[in-house]
């Protein structure tokens, strides 16, 4: 595990939901240095089936070194926020770090969705982090090195998380979230680090309970790993902004190596965490295979071939290294006809937006279709095999604009560095 170094003694830290689960895990990780918490949550009295409440929390963080400051707070209320707000200014005499974890879940379709609970995802994801880093930045651009860390994933725009299986308002709500960083880091550059913190795989928390059923916990990885990765966060300058983090690997940018220690079950097969290209439908199956029982619709019953293997996993780089300069430059939708052992249909869009890649027909319409065979498709993209001489030898066949085909070579040589 990351181990602490005093950094954050002194400091402020904001933290909403923080009076269970990853909130508090965080809270305890900065209570070690010796600094000032503030839990922002609901809980004030005792839940019949959650643990903890804004008061047991304090207990545990001033026990670890730091010091509480346990307020009652809705993040939908403005009132409520402006008075922990106000509060944590008198006490502590400002504010460092702002964590927006708070969050609500329902994973059910658009026809099963009532309103109230999307009003409820929206108003406490996206809206609750907007008005909590809005009424704090005032006192947190005073801050010598303030940070604001948003829970989210990455905006990854595969159709797949957008489906009514998956929760579609979850998914707008956090990636509102997640617009949030990509906003306020440009707008408030070279003042406060914006970033995002999402875990690789599933962490136990009250939320995974409830949609794994029986059997998910060993699937698992504890808070504290969320709570490290945070912690390394934290120590970067103002200048690390923008940045939409992996737990994992951050921490392997910190030298950690074993991860086993994180486990709930150490070297039992982890359930990889939404919205990081592994299919919702799979995601389902891995739970059941392991012995848990998900409460989400999985969409169909069969798994999808598409969403393993090397050719996903090349997608997955890809993804990686798609950017608007390269949309810019490119112009182009591509897409792949794969045959051989991974077969099946993939696309590169480079003309639209910052670009996306996925499994299936592409978006619009395809300016380029590429055939050929699975283990050549992978050759090209790691640069074994370019598509000029892929196409003379006959290894690749090209229906459209050839132009676009050699501009491809530009992404590929890209990759190199990923590979």
């Amino acid at each position: 595990m990351l181990q602490n170094t005093g950094k954050l003694a002194g400091y402020t830290i904001f933290i909403t939901g923080a009076s269970r689960g990853i909130g508090k895990a965080i809270a305890l990780k900065a209570a070690r240095d010796g600094a000032n918490v503030v839990i922002a949550a609901k809980t004030a009295d005792p839940h019949p089936k959650l643990p903890g409440t804004i008061y047991t929390a304090a207990a545990e963080i001033e026990a670890a070194g730091g010091k509480a400051l346990p307020c009652i707070v809705d993040v939908r209320d403005e009132k409520q926020i402006n008075n922990a707000v106000g509060k944590a200014v008198e006490k502590f005499g400002g504010i460092d770090i702002l964590v927006n974890n708070a969050s609500a879940i329902n994973l059910t379709g658009t026809l099963e969705t009532p309103m109230k609970k999307v009003d409820l995802m929206l108003g406490i994801n996206l809206r609750g982090t907007y008005l909590t880093s809005k009424l704090c930045i005032p006192h947190l651009l005073k801050s010598k090195n303030p940070h604001i860390l948003n829970l989210s994933p990455p905006l990854n725009l595969n159709p797949i998380w957008f489906k009514n299986h998956t929760g579609e308002p979850y998914t707008m709500a956090k990636y509102g979230m997640s617009m949030c960083v990509l906003g306020m880091a440009e707008e408030f550059k070279g003042s406060i680090a914006v970033n995002a913190l999402w875990p690789k795989t599933a962490i136990q928390t009250a939320a995974m309970d409830m949609l794994g059923g029986s059997g998910i916990d060993k699937q698992c990885r504890k808070v504290e790993i969320v709570a490290d990765a945070a912690y390394a966060i934290f120590k970067q300058p103002t200048s690390f902004t923008g940045q939409f983090v992996i737990d994992e690997d951050i921490l392997r940018k910190e030298g950690i190596r074993d991860f086993d220690v994180y486990a709930v079950e150490p070297g039992h097969p982890l359930l990889p965490d939404f919205f990081l290209d592994q299919q919702p439908e799979d995601l389902a199956r891995q739970m059941k295979e392991h012995g848990a029982t998900p409460a989400f619709k999985s969409g169909k019953t069969s798994t999808d071939s598409a969403s393993t293997g090397p050719v996903s996993d090349m997608f997955n780089i890809i993804r990686g290294v798609l950017s608007p300069d390269i949309v810019k430059t490119t112009q182009g939708v591509y897409r792949f006809d794969l045959s051989g052992d991974h077969a099946g249909v993939w696309y590169i869009d480079l003309k639209n937006d910052a670009g996306s890649a996925g499994s299936g027909e592409p978006p619009v319409k395809a300016d380029v279709i590429m055939t050929l065979d699975s283990s050549d498709f992978i050759k090209m993209f790691e640069g074994k095999l370019k598509p000029t001489m892929a196409f003379m030898s006959g290894k690749l066949k090209i229906k459209g604009d050839m132009g676009l085909a050699i501009k491809l070579e530009k992404m590929m040589a890209m990759m190199k560095s990923k590979l």
